[in-house]
């Protein structure tokens, strides 16, 4: 009977093993191969295609960051009026125009702007031309405890109104437009943010890379608009990061301490560009 009980004690055992897995490190998604996913802003003329976070098949994962996704608003379409108590929301044209609308006050939005929508502020998006808007959308939760100020208004900006520039630990191959941070620091286009430590884009020149490195205390997304290279995620048993390649429409999300970097091309003109967020997530105490 002993006998018996162990053995089945060691079946059991085995089976758990089989089910147990391991959690990613990172995740890998192509934007062109996702479907659509409703969600509070949704309307038939506004369509949401979830890339990370809400939506997506393992949402779990992110921690702070509780959507990242492409939304599409049909050429005189809107969205839902919506509102976060405890959420900020990025905003970054790809293509098109269209208006922010909040209270009774509307700002336009043009391609390669950037908004920042502070937590409680009542808020939708609408298209009044004649062309599709598209545009990447995130937010980002923010922790219970965090004071949060009263709102005002968004806060939007264009690319064209930032110089390129070195970051410090990187190499000169890439440069940075470093769109939205803190509202604590002053080093962004826009300084408003809770948790979101960095909203920027990146443009490689060839052969260009910002080196695999990573952040112990924050999570990242890389979305690739144009070019091709390699991305540097996890690493491998020999200690070295592991490569993928990498192409325009990729997406990646690297959880805190996970190894994270580009290779561009190195062929003439091979110019590459990544949309990035990193959002700081909050650390588990230490009971000792």
């Amino acid at each position: 009977m002993r006998r018996l009980a162990v053995m089945l004690c060691a079946i059991a055992t085995g089976l758990l093993a089989q089910e147990a897995t391991v959690e990613p490190s990172w995740l890998y998604r192509n934007v062109a191969s996702l479907s659509e996913h409703s969600i509070d802003l949704s309307a038939d003329s506004c369509r949401y295609t979830a890339i990370f976070g809400e939506g997506d098949t393992e949402s779990r994962y992110p921690k702070s960051v509780a959507r990242f996704g492409e939304l599409n608003v049909a050429p005189s379409g809107h969205c839902q009026t919506v509102a976060y108590p405890r959420e900020e929301e990025l905003l970054f044209v790809l293509n098109g125009q269209g208006n922010l609308q909040y209270g009774d006050q509307t700002h336009s939005l043009a391609q390669n702007d950037f908004a920042y929508v502070p937590p409680t502020l009542r808020h939708s998006l609408a298209n009044g031309s004649n062309r599709p808007l598209q545009l990447v959308l995130i937010t980002v939760r923010i922790p219970q405890g965090t004071p949060i100020s009263a709102p005002t208004k968004p806060e939007i900006a264009n690319l064209s109104e930032l110089k390129e520039q070195t970051v410090e630990g990187h190499p000169n191959s890439v440069l940075y437009k470093l769109l939205i941070g803190p509202h604590t620091a002053a080093r962004d286009r826009i300084n408003a943010s809770y948790t979101v430590a960095d909203f920027f884009l990146m443009d490689f020149a060839p052969g260009g890379t910002n080196f695999p490195h990573h952040h112990e205390t924050a999570e990242e997304i890389y979305l690739i608009l144009d070019g091709e290279g390699q991305i540097a995620a996890g690493g491998g048993m020999n200690g070295i990061e592991g490569l993928h390649a990498a192409k325009a429409g990729d997406a990646y999300y690297f959880r805190p301490n996970c190894t994270v970097g580009f290779y561009n091309q190195k062929a003439s003109a091979a110019k590459a560009h990544i949309l990035a967020v990193r959002a700081f997530v909050p650390m588990p105490q230490d009971p000792d």
